[in-house]
């Protein structure tokens, strides 16, 4: 298989189903946002940090790949006549986004409460969960547009926002377990 098709060099791309739009529409703007946060996904993970916490990672690599599917379908082309998949895109289930949530009240078990917010940094790994936080809520708020143009399976905003809040939790995490400052911010009065 060749990398290069030379199909896009006039700006287009197409989806699947086959349907070509412009490379700066706002479905591709999305699962290109999700394609780069699997990209910090993958660096948060190449971090030194526990196997468990590596083997999720992976598993959230895996279940962006599937919102980035999600998002890349034409839904003119998604079904058949008959209303049965035609592309056999997998699916975000109730049951990813529960795992996302254990996985934060795990963590949470073993942290101090939250009484500020805290200032992204601290440790090299925390700085990247946070850099990976901030690409998902740009993910999150992308894919929120084009939720409102063209709809597709809710649960993909779901899973894109708890994940958000994960990495949060995940910062914090390896800031204990890093040993680093976490710094409140307070503000400062005028």
């Amino acid at each position: 298989m060749k990398i290069y098709t030379k199909t896009g060099d006039k700006g287009t791309t197409a989806l699947f189903g086959g349907t070509r739009v412009p490379k700066h529409h706002i479905r591709i703007e999305s699962y290109g946002t999700v394609d780069e946060l699997n990209s910090h996904i993958g660096l948060l993970r190449d971090q030194d940090t526990d196997q468990p916490t590596k083997d999720f990672l992976t598993e959230i690599q895996d279940r962006l790949f599937t919102i980035g599917a999600i998002l890349a379908t034409d839904p003119e082309k998604e079904k058949l006549k008959n209303g049965k998949d035609r592309l056999n895109i997998p699916k975000i289930s109730d049951v990813d986004i529960e795992k996302l949530e254990n996985a934060m009240d795990k963590m949470n078990e073993d942290l101090p409460p939250m009484t500020h917010f805290v200032l992204p940094g601290g440790h090299q790994s925390v700085s990247f969960c946070h850099i990976a936080r901030c690409v998902c809520r740009r993910a999150e708020r992308l894919s929120s547009a084009l939720y409102d143009i063209e709809a597709f399976d809710d649960k993909v905003l779901m899973y894109l926002n708890r994940l958000s809040d994960y990495l949060f939790v995940l910062a914090r995490k390896l800031s204990k377990q890093l040993q680093a400052e976490e710094i409140q911010w307070i503000p400062k009065k005028s």
